[in-house]
């Protein structure tokens, strides 16, 4: 029976499957992805033998008790512990981080990744608005800070950030996380929460180009479209008497975003200079697509070329 990739606690034992197991069990691993949200205490015993609503099979041959697991993770601020177990030709899903400075085209690079790829895209600061929206606790703790015009700390960004790494969609089908993390410490706390991605990719845009690509930009405000004076001009002349100008897109402002950017950077790259990939993002975006594609197709390969080694 073909069935797809499947995770459970690496604290799980395994026993042989019995004759008289049914042959179309007998080689299948079980599936048990427990959300991170989940508070109850379940254990799947060998004397469980079921087809859950969601299309996962408990293996009878297998006892699991993965509520110790996430009870553990939970005191020790580190997510829970599985093993990656696949069946048929199905690699590792992608884990991919992607940075780059305030019209470096990061945006654009992003739909289109997630649209070949299916990777779950998740950008920090939409996340930080979906929580507000909700009232969330994270959402709350978050809006007192903005209220008093201070930033959000670290601590509550990265929990927004893990949780949603940590659901089903993203350890599915692998994730894009935009622009973040933007430091050291977001990076450090990232790790210690066991989120390592397979690949960093840096765009590279010269400071002029950033410069001038900032100051040009206009927002219209009914349909959110962004354009660009010299580049993607509006399409009417009434489009384009109500495009209205970020009060923070001067020169002087966006050569001060940029220095930030490139200091935190820098220290980002420190953790992850082994799978670091620059990008020459001074160019058209197919062009820029291109070559982020082909890193990340190098990268599938190399996953199905373990895969296929584990298997033989």
């Amino acid at each position: 029976m073909a069935c797809c990739s499947l995770t459970f606690p690496a604290t799980a034992n395994a026993k042989s499957p019995s004759s008289s197991t049914s042959a179309g069990f007998a080689a299948a691993a079980v599936a048990v992805s427990p959300s991170p949200y989940y508070s109850g205490s379940r254990s799947v015993s060998h004397s469980q033998f079921l087809k859950s609503s969601r299309g996962i099979y408990y293996n009878p041959c297998l006892s699991f008790h993965y509520h110790e697991t996430l009870a553990r993770c939970r005191l020790s601020r580190r997510p829970p512990h599985f093993l990656v177990v696949s069946s048929g030709n199905k690699p590792e899903p992608l884990k991919v981080m992607i940075s780059g400075a305030p019209a470096s085209g990061k945006g654009t690079q992003c739909q289109l990744i997630a649209k070949k790829y299916g990777l779950v895209h998740i950008a920090a600061g939409d996340l930080l608005r979906a929580e507000i929206s909700v009232g969330s606790e994270n959402g709350k703790q978050a809006k007192e800070y903005m209220e008093k015009g201070q930033l959000v700390p670290d601590e509550i960004v990265v929990m927004m950030v893990k949780e949603r790494l940590w659901q089903l969609d993203s350890q599915e089908n692998g994730w894009l996380l935009d622009g973040y993390p933007r430091s050291l410490s977001q990076a450090t706390a990232l790790e210690e929460f066991g989120f390592h991605p397979d690949i960093f990719i840096l765009l590279e845009v010269p400071e002029d180009n950033l410069v001038e690509r900032v100051v040009g930009r206009r927002l219209d405000p009914v349909t959110g479209q962004i354009y660009h004076l010299k580049y993607s001009p509006p399409e009417t002349e009434e489009i384009a008497a109500r495009l209205t100008h970020r009060f923070d897109d001067t020169e002087e402002k966006v050569k001060l975003r940029l220095h930030t950017h490139h200091q935190n950077v820098e220290a980002v790259l420190s953790m992850y200079k082994d799978i670091t990939v620059k990008v020459n993002g001074n160019t058209s975006k197919e062009d820029v697509f291109a070559q982020i594609d082909s890193a990340l197709s190098k990268l599938l390969e190399q996953k199905k070329a373990t895969l296929g080694s584990m298997a033989a």
